[in-house]
């Protein structure tokens, strides 16, 4: 074959056929291996992403995913705090109860129907997780971010274009000896280069696509903190409701008993004075009421929901976990884990990568020219590549190297991290864990402030006791009333986050 057939054979290889490294691209349909699911927890059922679910019809409770928990009292009733009578059904349903549960499988995109609600109908919990998965930006956000590290992966596997371009020699002969014609070049990339560099920014595909579990994970938590602090908001408010009623009764009873001369003055100013103090209170958890439904509905991510009433109790079930349990489910099974993990390997791989740098790439340059001088055709081949003799990417291959032990500390950071943060929890939930019990207990504290108030009334009533008497029982019987709902709403935020494996604060600004 001559030499012109054998070089425009070249061009036209080199033009649509050897684009160099082809096999450092992955396939169109590459997909990373799926993540287990970091929320596939013991105890837990599964509850997928679903289009509508129908609403409960028994007050939320809170099935404890993690952990087996150490054999249970009676679970205790309060004596005189208003609960709806199904409460209590619930209350004896598990041994560790608290919240309705969080999904488990592995979360969907949430381009879903919505469950539809009657304006005038109780909002679910489920509703809301339902509308807060498909409405909060920062969810939409992590999605972004996922198909961004998709195209970073599609980009880093994409080989050199080729290059074309105009090549002329003795140039300025009038023409009698000009070589004229076109050049081709192609650099062709050695080492695996392009497989190795899509392999790095796979692992921030997983990384990112865990990050979005993580958020909605957060957003579940936070959906389950503001509806129960709207629930014992809305408990606080009505037991201050209530408070008031009992003080304007005992105005009203002072002002008989001063128009039949049995008590002074000064016991009906004390009265009016108490009726006040009751009136201001229940203007605070007024307005505690309303800062709650506004946490909620920002959570959410629809400002313009319309706000009613919530299908939830709050109960008094004391569930008992074992510290040492909590520790190693949450070590085994956070996705702020996962992450540091896959970093890691990120990280290691981004070492292979630097490695395989040194390898020298091809840069093969071919021309086809006239010649005008003897009216025939010139091939020219150039092949180049560098020699790693001076450079062989020694710092980077060292700062890849440090990144992996950077890597490898962040993941015991975060564990140390998970240990404080869950000591943490941990505290708050014991310290409300034995608060409700005192409480709420046979004999607690609610049930005896309630006999001594009513033994109180009943002896200033029969002109036994003095009205100072009845005022101090009144605000004792008052202030552990709203300590005791205080108390239960400490304990659902504390096995809330629990629950949902510390993970919470979906509108805070983070950098991953």
């Amino acid at each position: 074959m001559s030499t012109p057939r054998i070089f425009s054979a070249l061009l036209i290889c080199l033009l649509v056929g050897c684009q160099g490294n082809r096999g450092g691209r992955l396939p169109r349909d590459f997909r990373p291996p799926p993540l287990p699911s970091p929320f596939t927890l013991p105890g837990l059922p599964r509850r997928p992403l679903r289009a509508s679910a129908p609403a409960p019809t028994a007050s939320p409770q809170l099935h404890s995913r993690a952990v087996e928990t150490e054999p249970q009292k009676e679970p205790v009733q309060p004596a005189a705090i208003a609960i709806k009578p199904d409460a209590a059904a619930v209350l004896k349903a598990e041994p560790a109860v608290v919240v309705s549960t969080v999904p488990t499988a592995p979360f969907q995109d949430v381009s879903v129907t919505l469950p539809q609600r009657q304006d005038d109908s109780p909002l679910t919990l489920d509703y809301l997780e339902q509308r807060a998965l498909a409405n909060n930006p920062t969810l939409a956000q992590a999605r972004a971010w996922i198909q961004a590290a998709r195209g970073k992966r599609l980009q880093a596997g994409l080989p050199p274009n080729t290059v074309i371009g105009f090549a002329g020699n003795e140039m300025g002969t009038g023409g009698e000896a000009e070589q004229l014609g076109v050049f081709v070049g192609q650099a062709f990339i050695r080492g695996d280069k392009l497989q190795l560099s899509q392999a790095v920014v796979s692992e921030e595909i997983l990384a990112a696509e865990t990050a979005e579990l993580i958020q909605q994970q957060r957003v579940i938590t936070d959906v389950r903190l503001g509806f129960y602090e709207v629930l014992v908001a809305e408990q606080q408010n009505k037991a201050a409701r209530e408070l008031v009623d009992l003080a304007g009764q005992a105005v009203a009873a002072a002002q008989a008993l001063l128009e039949a001369q049995e008590v002074g003055r000064i016991d009906v100013m004390r009265a009016q004075i108490q009726l006040q103090s009751e009136q201001l209170s229940q203007k605070r958890a007024s307005v505690r009421l309303t800062a709650a439904w506004s946490r909620l509905i920002a959570t959410l991510g629809m400002p313009a929901v319309t706000r009613g009433p919530l299908q939830g109790q709050i109960g008094t079930a004391v569930p008992s976990f074992n510290s040492d349990r909590l520790v190693a489910r949450l070590l085994d099974e956070s996705p702020e884990l996962v992450v540091a993990r896959i970093n890691v390997e990120r990280a290691r791989r981004a070492v292979e990568r630097a490695v395989a740098e040194p390898i020298p790439d091809l840069d093969l340059q071919a021309a086809l020219q006239h010649d005008n001088a003897t009216n025939g055709a010139i091939a020219n081949l150039q092949l180049s590549f560098p020699i790693p003799w001076r450079n062989r990417n020694q710092g980077a291959i060292q700062t890849a190297r440090a990144e992996v032990v950077a890597a490898e500390r962040v993941v015991e950071r975060v564990e140390l991290d998970l240990r404080q943060r869950l000591a943490t929890v941990y505290q708050r939930y014991s310290k409300a864990h034995y608060e409700v019990e005192g409480y709420a207990s046979d004999g607690g504290i609610l049930a005896k402030a309630a006999e001594v108030l009513d033994l109180v009334r009943r002896g200033y009533e029969a002109g036994e006791l003095t009205y100072a008497d009845l005022i101090m029982a009144q605000r004792t019987y008052s202030q552990t009333k709203l300590a005791y709902i205080n108390s239960l709403g400490k304990l659902w935020s504390a096995v809330v986050e629990i629950d949902g494996l510390l993970l919470k604060g979906n509108l805070q600004q983070r950098s991953e």
